[in-house]
C-alpha cells in the first residue's frame, strides 16, 4: 500500500505541476524552464515507483521522450510552438508509456484547436493589435490531467 500512496502522491505533484504550467502560459504565455525541469526529474523517480526495470522500459521512455521533444522542437524551429509547450511535451512523454503518449498529442491537439480558437476570438472582441499568441501550454496540461485521471484514477476501467 505504502507503494500505492506514494504512485498517488507523485500523480498529485504532476497534476498541480500542470495546473500551474496552465496557469502561468494563460497569465503570461511561458512556461518556466524550473517547472519543465521539475516533471522531467520527477519522471524517473516515477519509473522506480512503478517498477520499471532499467532495460527496457526506463531506456523506451527515456526514447519516446527524446523522440517527443525532437519532433515538437521542429515545430518550434519553424515557428508554430513555444519553446516551453515543447520541453513539458518532451518531460511529460517521460511519464507514459509511448501509446499513452500518442493519444496525449492527439488529445493536445484537439484541445489546442479550442485554445486557439478562444484565444482569435477574445484577441479580436478586445481589437488587440498583432498576432494572438496561443497559450497552448493550456491545452497540453488539460490533455496530460485528463490523461492521469483516466490511466491512473479512473478505478472503472
Amino acid at each position: 500500500m505504502t507503494g500505492e500512496f506514494f504512485r498517488l502522491v507523485l500523480i498529485g505533484v504532476l497534476g498541480a505541476l500542470l495546473i500551474l504550467a496552465a496557469i502561468t502560459d494563460l497569465r503570461a504565455r511561458i512556461i518556466s524552464n524550473r517547472l519543465n525541469l521539475a516533471v522531467a526529474l520527477l519522471a524517473p523517480v516515477w519509473w522506480i515507483a512503478c517498477d520499471l526495470s532499467f532495460w527496457p522500459d526506463m531506456a523506451v521512455q527515456l526514447l519516446v521522450g527524446v523522440i517527443v521533444f525532437a519532433l515538437f522542437a521542429a515545430l518550434f524551429a519553424v515557428g508554430m510552438m513555444g519553446g516551453g509547450d515543447v520541453k513539458l511535451l518532451g518531460a511529460l512523454a517521460l511519464w507514459f508509456p509511448w501509446q499513452a503518449t500518442m493519444t496525449l498529442i492527439m488529445l493536445m491537439a484537439l484541445l489546442g484547436g479550442v485554445v486557439t480558437i478562444a484565444t482569435v476570438v477574445h484577441h479580436r472582441m478586445k481589437k488587440k493589435p498583432g498576432q494572438p499568441e496561443i497559450p497552448y501550454g493550456v491545452a497540453i496540461s488539460i490533455a496530460a490531467l485528463w490523461m492521469l485521471g483516466e490511466r491512473y484514477l479512473n478505478q472503472f476501467a
